[in-house]
């Protein structure tokens, strides 16, 4: 093949609706596992999203259509839909948008200026305001759509008859008392974590392979977020198997899919150099498995992606690759 070469030019509208397509196949798993109440939850966090967009793009005289058409805001609302349990009631859902779109984003200049993760500084924001409400997930199984868009909606909440532990709740309870292979016995577990969300991770996995086929992300994120996870995972697990879950309980368990290739991935937030990519990330997921085996919280994820992205503007000096043509200075 001869010259020349020619490339689309990339596009911010172009890679986000690209990241969308790619949540499909996890968003279709979820529905078929866990109920169609999560849709809802998309639509609601859409709306909130533009709204909350256009709002602030008005306030600040900046051209609204622009901004709302490059599908960043968009891509926030449906990775908040998808970290919340799909039966918290709407407001909450909507001020967690709230939260990442006013507070995270354009507070601090919009797009390309937030130094944190606006799905991750809103998760963290709800799970520490209420966190009864983000401790309500459905069993898998129980689908029942009218059920789930009545508790949406704000209905009255007969908790115990449609809700049951997550598998990272349940193993990170259980440990108090049993072993990790009695507990694996409950039927909250599945053949790898958590009964129904393995499939749900699969899904994330093939969004995240399709991502990495089309060059919207680079492997160094996934590959850093899974290495770090599952080697630490894998460490305490060789050492003693008894108290600690397999790195493949911890990798098809809580939010680590969508996390590894949908939110480490945030190009904003994220290392911009290889090493640095790859250091960010594995940080990320060894982080999130201490916050899970040793904190008060099943899932450390937005957690540790919020603590790293404090020590992205060191790690991007620290692994600044040498000017083309010259020799990097070894440091005195």
């Amino acid at each position: 093949m001869t010259s020349p070469h020619i490339r689309l030019p990339a596009s911010v509208q172009r890679n986000m609706l690209t990241v969308l397509a790619a949540l499909v196949p996890g968003i279709a798993a979820y529905v078929w596992q866990v109920g169609a109440g999560i849709l809802v939850n998309i639509v609601i966090a859409s709306v909130t999203a533009l709204a909350a967009e256009a709002l602030v793009l008005r306030l600040r005289g900046r051209p609204l259509w622009m901004t709302l058409s490059d599908g960043s805001a968009l891509v926030t609302a449906w990775i908040i839909a998808l970290i919340l349990p799909p039966i918290v009631p709407w407001w909450l859902t909507a001020t967690a948008v709230l939260v990442a779109i006013v507070g995270a984003k354009h507070l601090y200049g919009g797009i390309g200026q937030n130094p944190f993760n606006p799905a991750m500084a809103a998760y963290c924001a709800m799970i520490v305001a209420y966190p009864a409400l983000m401790s309500q997930w459905p069993t898998v199984g129980n689908v029942d759509f009218m059920e789930q868009l009545h508790l949406i909606l704000g209905g009255s909440r007969n908790i115990d008859a449609i809700t049951g532990a997550t598998a990272l709740d349940a193993m990170r309870t259980g440990l108090r008392e049993h072993t990790v292979s009695a507990i694996l016995e409950s039927h909250t577990f599945g053949f790898a974590g958590g009964r129904g969300w393995e499939w749900i991770a699969a899904g994330y996995l093939v969004g995240g392979l399709f991502l990495l086929a089309r060059r919207i992300i680079t492997w160094h994120l996934p590959l850093g977020f899974i290495a770090g996870l599952g080697l630490t995972a894998g460490i305490f697990w060789l050492v003693a198997p008894d108290r600690f879950p397999s790195p493949l309980f911890h990798l098809a368990s809580g939010g680590a899919m969508i996390a590894a290739f949908f939110i480490v991935t945030d190009p904003v937030t994220s290392a911009s150099t290889p090493l640095g990519k790859f250091i960010f990330a594995a940080g990320a997921g060894i982080i999130a498995w201490f916050v899970r085996t040793f904190g008060m919280y099943p899932d450390g994820i937005a957690f540790a992606v919020l603590l790293m992205n404090i020590g992205v503007p060191l790690i991007n000096q620290a692994t600044q690759p040498a000017i083309f043509g010259q020799h990097k200075e070894p440091r005195p």
